[in-house]
Formats: C-alpha cells, sequence, structure tokens
C-alpha cells in the first residue's frame, strides 16, 4: 500500500480568519492530509453550540476578536502561549468517523504532554478535551476541541495550553463548563514554548492521526526558525545591502558571503537581447502623454522589450511609491502622493487605444489607506470593463493587510484572473518582503477561491531556497486549489538589494514544472525569465484548455527533482 502523505506545516501567528480560510481551501480543493500548527491573535470563538451569555466582553482585554465559528462545541479563547492545531484530514463520512477522529485529537494531546514531563493527563466521558487528573475532584482542562467534518472531510481542531494567561478564562465560560477549572502545562510546572511543542508534535502526530504508513512534508512556514542548507559556492556579496537585511538572512539560515558577485557574468540561459523597435517606442510615448505607471519600467522587467514590442504592458495603478520596502523589489518606498482618481479612466482609454484583448493591473502597497486602495482597484476594473466589455482582466493585487472586506470588494467585480504572489518559500519570507508574510498570502487566495474565482501566485528563485522548499511551496498552493503559477529567477536590480545566492537551471525549472503541475496545479510557466504577467494571456488560455480536459491530474514522485 502507499504511504499517505501528511503536510505540516508550522505557521507562526495567524489571525483567526485567516487560518480559516487556509482550512477551507484545503478541505475543499485537495484530496492530500494536511496539519496545520499555530498561535492565534485573541481571539473568542463560539463554536454551533455557543452561548452568547457565556461571554463577559467587558473583561475581555483590548482587540481580542468574538468570532461565530462553525466547528462543534460552545465557547472557547485563543491566544499567544496557546498551540492550536487544525488537521484536514480526509476521514471519510462513517456516522463513528467524528467520534473516532475526536479520540484521536485527545490521544495526540495526550501523548504530547506526557512527552513533555506532564504524565496526569487523561479523558473525561462527557467532556471532549484533554484533562489534567481526571479522576480527581479537582480535574482541569488543559487542551480544548472543536471538530466540523464536511463531504468526508475534517477541520478546525485543537488547542493546547502551553504557557497562555489564564487570567482571560475569567471572561467566558470555557466550553460552557461551569464546575471544572482550566489549566496550563506552565501552571502544571511545564516550563515550554509553543515552538518547542511543535518541533514534538510534529514527530508523534502521523501516527496518532493517521494509520498505515505515512510520508511526512513539513515546513516551518512561521519564517522564525533557521536551519543551514546548501546553497552553493559564489563571491563574495556586495557589502552594499543593508545590514539589517544581512541580519535577516542569516537568521533565516543564508550565508549572504556566499552571493553572487552583482557584476557577475550571468549564465546564457538568464541573458536576453533588448529589440526597442518601433511597437516599444509608441507604447512608451503612449505611457508617458497619459500619465500612466508600468511595473515593466518600475521593477526593471528585462522582459520589458519583448512585452512593449507586443503592444502589452502591465499598467500599476495608485502611484509609483509603494509604502513597503521589500528586499527584492525596485519600485521606490516611501510616502506616496494622494490617490489620482482620473487613473482608473486613464487606463481604460489606454487599454482601448491598444485594442487591447487582455489587461493585466497590479499596484503598489497603500498601507497608508484605511482600505489599502481596494476602492481604486474597483473603479480601474469597472473602468476598463465600461469602455473595454471584451477585454479580458487579470489583476495582481496586494494582500491589503489580509483584511477580509477589503479583499471581497475587489473580488466582488470578478476579475478574470486573481494573481497574489507568496513570492518566495516560508523561510525566507522576512528577510525578502519584511510587512507581508506566507500565511497571510495564502489566505488571500484561499479567499478568492472561495470567492469562486481563477488564482494565479508567484515566486522567484535564487534567493538561497533549497528546491525542496519550492516544492513544498507548490504542494501549498495547489492545495488551496491555485490554479497558474510563475516561477522565475531572481536578478537583484541595485547593489542594496538582496543578493543572488544560486543561478537556476533550465532543467530544474522544467523540473518545478512537471511537479507542481503533477500536484493538481493546472499550468506553470517556469523559466528564468518568468515573470509574474509575462505570458499571462497563454496561461490563461492553457489553463483553459487543460480545466476543459481534466487532463492535469495525478502524481508523480518529488524524486525527479533530484533525477
Amino acid at each position: 500500500m502507499k504511504a499517505k502523505k501528511l503536510h505540516i506545516r508550522s505557521l507562526g501567528e495567524v489571525p483567526y480568519g485567516e487560518a480559516l480560510a487556509i482550512q477551507r481551501a484545503l478541505a475543499a480543493n485537495h484530496s492530500d492530509d494536511w496539519l496545520l500548527l499555530l498561535e492565534h491573535r485573541p481571539v473568542v470563538t463560539l463554536g454551533v453550540r455557543g452561548v452568547m451569555d457565556h461571554i463577559f466582553p467587558e473583561l475581555l482585554p483590548k482587540g481580542t476578536e468574538i468570532v461565530q465559528s462553525d466547528r462543534g462545541g460552545d465557547v472557547t479563547f485563543h491566544g499567544k502561549g496557546q498551540l492550536v492545531g487544525y488537521p484536514i484530514l480526509s476521514i471519510g463520512s462513517d456516522p463513528m468517523a467524528k467520534k473516532s477522529h475526536t479520540l484521536a485529537l485527545e490521544n495526540l494531546m495526550i501523548e504530547l504532554c506526557k512527552k513533555l514531563g506532564l504524565e496526569s493527563v487523561g479523558t473525561i466521558e462527557g467532556y471532549p478535551g484533554v484533562w489534567v487528573d481526571p479522576s480527581s475532584k479537582r480535574p482541569r482542562k488543559i487542551g480544548a476541541i472543536g471538530v466540523r467534518v464536511a463531504h468526508g472531510r475534517s477541520f478546525h481542531g485543537f488547542a493546547l495550553n502551553c504557557d497562555i494567561d489564564l487570567d482571560i478564562y475569567k471572561a467566558i465560560v470555557p466550553c460552557g463548563i461551569t464546575d471544572k477549572g482550566v489549566t496550563s502545562l506552565a501552571i502544571e510546572g511545564i516550563q515550554t514554548t509553543v515552538g518547542e511543542v511543535i518541533s514534538i508534535c510534529k514527530d508523534i502526530a502521523p501516527a496518532c492521526l493517521l494509520k498505515g504508513e505515512v510520508e511526512i512534508d513539513y515546513l516551518d512556514v512561521s519564517s522564525q526558525g533557521s536551519h543551514k542548507i546548501d546553497i552553493g559556492r559564489g563571491v563574495a556579496a556586495k557589502a552594499e545591502t543593508s545590514p539589517n537585511a544581512i541580519k535577516r538572512l542569516v537568521k533565516a539560515g543564508n550565508d549572504p558571503s556566499s552571493g553572487l558577485e552583482i557584476k557577475a557574468s550571468k549564465p546564457l540561459w538568464i541573458k536576453k537581447k533588448a529589440t526597442f523597435g518601433p511597437s516599444y517606442a509608441k507604447l512608451r510615448n503612449q505611457m508617458r502623454s497619459m500619465s500612466l505607471v508600468t511595473v515593466c519600467e518600475e521593477a526593471r522587467c528585462p522582459n520589458i522589450s519583448e512585452c512593449w514590442g507586443e503592444g502589452t504592458a502591465t499598467f500599476m495603478i495608485a502611484g509609483n511609491v509603494c509604502t513597503r520596502a521589500c528586499g527584492f523589489c525596485d519600485v521606490k518606498t516611501g510616502k506616496p502622493e494622494p490617490l489620482d482618481h482620473n487613473e482608473p479612466q486613464r487606463v481604460a482609454d489606454a487599454c482601448f487605444d491598444m485594442d487591447l484583448k487582455y489587461a493585466v493591473v497590479t499596484s503598489v502597497a497603500r498601507d497608508d489607506l484605511i482600505d489599502g486602495g481596494a476602492m481604486h482597484w474597483v473603479e480601474t476594473i469597472k473602468a476598463i470593463r465600461s469602455k473595454n466589455p471584451k477585454t479580458e482582466v487579470e489583476v495582481l493585487i496586494p494582500d491589503f493587510k489580509g483584511r477580509r472586506e477589503d479583499l471581497i470588494t475587489v473580488f466582488d467585480q470578478r476579475p478574470d484572473v486573481l494573481n497574489h504572489n507568496v513570492e518566495t518559500v516560508p523561510r525566507l519570507q522576512k528577510a525578502v518582503r519584511t510587512s507581508a508574510n506566507y500565511a497571510r498570502s495564502l489566505s488571500v487566495l484561499a479567499v478568492a477561491k472561495e470567492s469562486s474565482l481563477v488564482t494565479k501566485s508567484g515566486i522567484m528563485v535564487g534567493l538561497g531556497e533549497s528546491d525542496e522548499e519550492v516544492i513544498g511551496v507548490l504542494y501549498d498552493l495547489a492545495g488551496i486549489g491555485v490554479s497558474i503559477v510563475t516561477i522565475g529567477q531572481y536578478l537583484r536590480p541595485e547593489g542594496w538589494h538582496l543578493p543572488i545566492m544560486r543561478y537556476v537551471d533550465m532543467d530544474t525549472f522544467a523540473k518545478y514544472k512537471e511537479l507542481g503541475e503533477s500536484f493538481g496545479i493546472a499550468h506553470i510557466e517556469s523559466s528564468p525569465l518568468t515573470r509574474s504577467s509575462h505570458h499571462a494571456r497563454d496561461a490563461i488560455e492553457s489553463y483553459l484548455a487543460k480545466s476543459r480536459s481534466n487532463s492535469y491530474k495525478g502524481k508523480i514522485s518529488t524524486d525527479l527533482i533530484n533525477a
């Protein structure tokens, strides 16, 4: 019998709504089994049997969310110092499946406690969860459970109190139980951290949750761990990279001194001859005359002569100054100008003048705006479609700080493709894009998929990631139902940007594509000079053709990457 695959992800601190969006996407869009391990920001959740009278809002710490959930159970609290585990498993539709799954979660928490040195733990009939001294006159709950099963797939899960502030439980009636107390590992004399508990959990969870042989795929998505990887040889990196960026790279496990010299010769497969013909000049002049900004110029895209020569460009709205300072990007950072409310119409006019059949729109991050610029996006999409009803629209959006209401505002305009890039592997997130994070990007894509949009994402390689980490990202994107992925070589714009750690060869790009599509991603553009919007229309046409024939399903061995 073939081994089951369990993808374990340590997500770090994730808002409740973002984690729920990821769970739902994994449950709906992929048959593989997953275990998400994380902490939540302070949140009180009510299960399907939750009673509002069991919450005393005036006693809650400032900023604590109150959320109605679709899990089982009553009221519970999640916050710092508590390990939350969300297994998304195919457990079947047998009437006893949910009970067996609940018992497995209880057993997992019991084994965790015992591994940490807390022996006096067990269960109490009629009270789901894990208790300290369950047979005594003073049992104390240390682990809570709330589960939902839909179409044979489980989500939600368990919460184990490690070193959580127990005063918060004075603001709720935990699980609706009034005659029993709550405790934590710390109160019971076990001093540990959530990270340390996760390191044990990832090792014992497979045997507790799944029967038979299990193959583990583990990624620390929290970006807080560090581990050494083989990043190859290179001459010393230039010292222009900022000291803070160097520190972030070292913390992530990279050796910046192994970066490639910015003036070092590029491999032949990276080099591209620029051809600036009449079409290029015409498009450039048109953009100037209409005061429009393109990401092609701002990000110094290596494909600019090809795309502009074909009369295509990616419009960048909301100005040309970004409120974030990502280590790979050449777009200016600073305080942006106020939004130009005539810009959406100018973009629409340009699409009309260029007779575009396919328009790609992106923007800088506008964290200075209350809605992150969401309404400006809405106005731009509406303007393009009003003047160009036959033009398809692809949008490459920022994360809007994960605010669901702003995301839905844009998603309700039904763009033909919703693109949001994860940019790099989880371990390098904080080094590469300090104001964003991997879990949030997954949640953005998950909400877009939930909104029935065609989703797209992209990553750069050559920043110090391993091939196995790239494969892990492809699994994640497939898991939440992403349809199109772009993979390209990172090219360092200036000396102060992050160093290039390696040039990925053509064979490896081809293997990324083969593997990713075998996981269920319908179409992958993978080559050194691939960028988010390069061949964008070809990608959506390929996706549509494959989705009609359903020809992209199936699995192949990840050993291909080492072939």
